[in-house]
């Protein structure tokens, strides 16, 4: 192997951790405010299961949706492990740990989907329940999804400050934006977990959280895929 090679396989996993911010932004953006933005309706559990029986081809590609969050994110750790590996192993490692926690967790809370869907089935076993009852439980499936998003959204926040960080010790990419990273990271984290202790929380407050995060992810992710990281060859590193 030569001493290019470690470069060589950081750069392209510059550019793998690039597409994946993208395409788990945008897919993380339909599921949300496509799919469930379209079908939910706040306070009106009836009206929300006949919308969700009505359009459940939608409903069932928005979960698709959020399982490619998901797996999008698996790749994207992997690819920022690899980048960030030689700068610190055991931060990386850290950070790897916790957005690998935050992808297991989404899935967990896309089951709730799953349900809904068993919930609106009408099959025969559900029968002995009320419409009226079915569509309460559907909602409440769907107010539990809701819930474990913040603590999604925790996790997140955690991995992303540490790579983030790391990101702004190696100048791999400009500081200004990974200084923006490390902020917006934590006030995510920060913000999901205001939420759990304080589910009271305005929808202004949670968009001003959680907006700095996408820009940040959608502008990292673009000068990752079309400019890479600026790495410095081994030798460059020793002197």
């Amino acid at each position: 192997m030569t001493n290019a090679a470690p470069e060589a396989a950081q750069a392209r996993a510059a550019r793998i951790a690039g597409a994946m911010y993208l395409i788990t932004t945008a897919t993380a953006v339909f599921s949300e405010f496509v799919v469930k933005s379209s079908l939910i309706v706040r306070g009106d559990a009836t009206q929300t299961a006949q919308n969700i029986i009505g359009s459940e081809r939608l409903f069932r590609i928005g979960i698709a949706s959020d399982l490619a969050s998901a797996t999008g994110v698996v790749v994207l750790t992997w690819a920022l492990y690899v980048l960030l590996r030689p700068v610190d192993r055991n931060l990386a490692l850290l950070a790897a740990f916790w957005r690998l926690a935050e992808a297991a967790v989404l899935c967990v809370v896309t089951l709730n989907s799953l349900v809904v869907l068993v919930l609106l089935s009408g099959a025969d076993y559900l029968k002995t329940f009320e419409v009226s009852q079915l569509h309460s439980l559907a909602r409440l499936a769907l107010n539990a999804q809701g819930t474990g998003y913040n603590v999604v959204f925790i996790l997140l926040g955690l991995g992303s400050t540490v790579f983030a960080y790391l990101l702004l010790k190696s100048r791999y990419v400009p500081q200004v934006l990974a200084g923006w990273g490390v902020l917006s990271s934590l006030l995510m984290a920060t913000y999901a977990l205001l939420s759990i202790v304080f589910p009271s929380a305005t929808r202004l407050l949670q968009l001003a959280s959680y907006v700095p995060m996408g820009i940040y992810e959608v502008t990292l992710g673009s000068w990752l895929l079309l400019k890479g990281a600026k790495i410095k060859s081994s030798s460059a590193r020793a002197a």
